[in-house]
C-alpha cells in the first residue's frame, strides 16, 4: 500500500485522515517548505503564484497546534475577498469534519454582507479559528464582541491584492491588537515596495519562501496562441468555446466593461453566460457562485477577480481575450484550470502588439502552439509565430559565415566581385540544405 507523504509531519490521526479523503498523496513544493516553519511557530512570507497549494501549507500546521479544550480565539485567517474567505473556510471544515466530538475545532467565518448583528449575539462562545475579510474582522474586534487578543497567528493571505483593495490598513488594525510574539503568515504572489512597511512593522527575521512561478504554469496546461489578424475577437472566442465544447471555460478580460461586452455578444449568440467581477452587488455575486458551483453555466466571462480571488473547480479551459497588463496574471489565470493533478488548455486570441508580451511570457517558461481555427477542420496548427524573423536572423548569420570563408584576393582582377558572389552563395545554398535537415 502506498505511504501517504504528509504522514512525516507527524500530524494528528483527524488531518492524515482529512487529507486521504481529500485525495492528496504527497506535499506541493510551498507544502513542502512552509509546513515545518509554521509548526515550529515562526512567522514567514510565501512568494508563490495562484494552484500552488498555499492555503493547505497554512491551514494544516495551524489545525495541528489548535487546542480544543481552549475555548478562545487561537488563529486568524483574513482574505481578499468574501469568495476567498468563504473557500478557506470549507477548506477548514472539511478538515474538521475527521475530529472527534470531544475534540471539536469550532471555526467561524465573518465577511461583509452578512447580518452583522446575529453575528454579534453568536459570538457569546468564542471561536478557535477565526476567517473573514480584514473589514468586518475589524469591526467585531472595534464592537468588543470578537476578542483576537488571544490569538497565537494571523494569516494575511493574497497580500498584495489586500494592498490593491486598500484592505491593508484593516489588516494593520488587527494585527495590532494581537499579541506582540505574533506569529504572522503572509502570502502573496508579489512582494510590492507598498506592502514593505507593513511587513517591516510586525515581522523581525521571517523565513522567506519563494517557488519559482516558471514551474507552475506549464504543469498538465496545453498553452495555444491564435492570431486575430484584425477580425471580430467576440467571434473568434465565439467559434473557439463551440469548437472545444468545454466542461467549464473561463474567458478573461482586463476590464468591467469589457467583460460585459464579450458577455453579453456570446448570450446573443444563444450561450448561457456566467459573469464575475467587481460591479456586481454582494448578493448577485453570491447567486452567480452558487449557479456556478450548480453548474448551471458552461461559460463564465471574468475579469481578474477571478483569477485570484475566487476558486472555481472543474474548469477545463481558460481563453485570454486580451493578455493581461500585469504578466503574472497571466499564470494566475491560467492556474484556474488543470488543478488537482488535472489537465486543462488554455487559449490566447493575440493581436500584433502583444508580441512583446508573448516574448516575455516564453522567457518566463511558457511553450505556446501557435493555431488557427479553421471553419471545419477545427484548431489546426501553424508554423512557430516568429518563423519569418528568425528565418532572416539566420540568413545573416550565413551571409557572416559566409564572408569569413571567402578570402579577398591579394591582387584585385577584374570581375573579383562577382566571382566572390557566387562563391559566397554557392556556401550559403549548402548552410540552408544543412539547416534543412536539422
Amino acid at each position: 500500500m502506498k505511504v501517504n507523504q504528509f504522514e512525516r509531519f507527524e500530524f494528528q490521526p483527524f488531518i492524515i485522515d482529512a487529507i486521504k479523503e481529500m485525495g492528496f498523496q504527497e506535499p506541493t513544493e510551498i507544502q513542502e517548505r512552509i509546513i515545518p516553519v509554521v509548526l515550529k511557530g515562526e512567522s514567514a512570507i510565501g512568494q508563490s503564484q495562484t494552484g500552488t497549494g498555499k492555503t493547505l501549507a497554512y491551514v494544516l500546521p495551524i489545525l495541528e497546534k489548535i487546542d480544543p479544550k481552549r475555548q478562545e480565539v487561537q488563529a486568524v485567517i483574513t482574505a481578499p475577498t468574501r469568495e476567498l474567505a468563504n473557500q478557506i473556510y470549507h477548506q477548514i471544515l472539511k478538515m474538521t469534519e475527521q475530529c472527534s466530538e470531544e475534540n471539536k475545532i469550532m471555526t467561524r467565518c465573518y465577511i461583509g454582507g452578512t447580518d452583522k448583528q446575529r453575528t454579534i449575539e453568536k459570538l457569546k462562545v468564542q471561536p478557535q479559528v477565526v476567517v473573514g475579510t480584514p473589514g468586518r474582522i475589524k469591526d467585531l474586534m472595534e464592537d468588543q464582541a470578537l476578542f483576537i487578543h488571544t490569538a497565537k497567528t494571523l494569516v494575511v493571505d493574497e497580500a498584495d491584492m489586500m494592498l490593491d483593495m486598500g484592505f491593508i490598513e484593516d489588516v494593520d488594525k488587527v494585527a495590532s491588537k494581537m499579541p506582540a510574539n505574533l506569529q504572522i503568515l503572509v502570502f502573496s504572489a508579489t512582494i510590492p515596495e507598498k506592502l514593505k512597511p507593513f511587513l517591516k512593522k510586525y515581522m523581525e527575521n521571517p523565513k522567506f519562501i519563494q517557488i519559482d512561478s516558471r514551474n507552475l504554469a506549464a504543469v498538465n496546461i496545453q498553452h495555444y496562441l491564435l492570431p486575430s489578424r484584425h477580425k471580430n475577437k467576440k467571434a473568434i472566442v465565439h467559434d473557439a468555446l463551440l469548437t472545444f465544447n468545454p466542461y467549464l471555460a473561463i474567458v478573461f478580460t482586463n476590464t468591467k466593461k469589457m467583460a460585459e461586452d464579450v458577455a453579453y455578444y456570446l448570450i446573443g449568440k444563444g450561450m448561457k453566460v456566467g459573469r464575475v467581477h467587481g460591479d456586481l452587488s454582494p448578493r448577485e455575486r453570491k447567486k452567480m457562485m452558487k449557479q456556478i458551483q450548480d453548474l448551471e453555466y458552461q461559460y463564465i466571462v471574468a475579469t481578474d477577480l477571478a483569477a485570484r480571488g475566487i476558486d472555481i473547480e472543474g474548469v477545463s479551459h481558460i481563453i485570454n481575450y486580451e493578455l493581461p497588463t500585469d504578466l503574472d496574471f497571466y499564470i494566475h489565470r491560467v492556474g484556474r484550470t488543470a488543478r488537482a493533478g488535472n489537465s486543462g488548455i488554455a487559449l490566447t486570441v493575440y493581436e500584433s502588439s502583444d508580441e512583446d508580451a508573448l516574448n516575455r511570457l516564453e522567457k518566463m517558461g511558457i511553450q505556446f502552439k501557435h493555431v488557427d481555427l479553421k471553419k471545419d477542420e477545427g484548431f489546426v496548427e501553424l508554423d512557430e509565430r516568429n518563423k519569418r524573423k528568425n528565418r532572416k536572423k539566420q540568413e545573416d548569420e550565413t551571409d557572416k559565415v559566409a564572408k569569413t570563408m571567402i578570402r579577398k584576393p591579394t591582387k584585385v582582377k577584374p570581375g573579383y566581385k562577382k566571382k566572390m558572389q557566387w562563391e559566397m552563395d554557392k556556401i550559403k545554398k549548402r548552410q540552408r540544405r544543412i539547416n534543412k535537415k536539422k
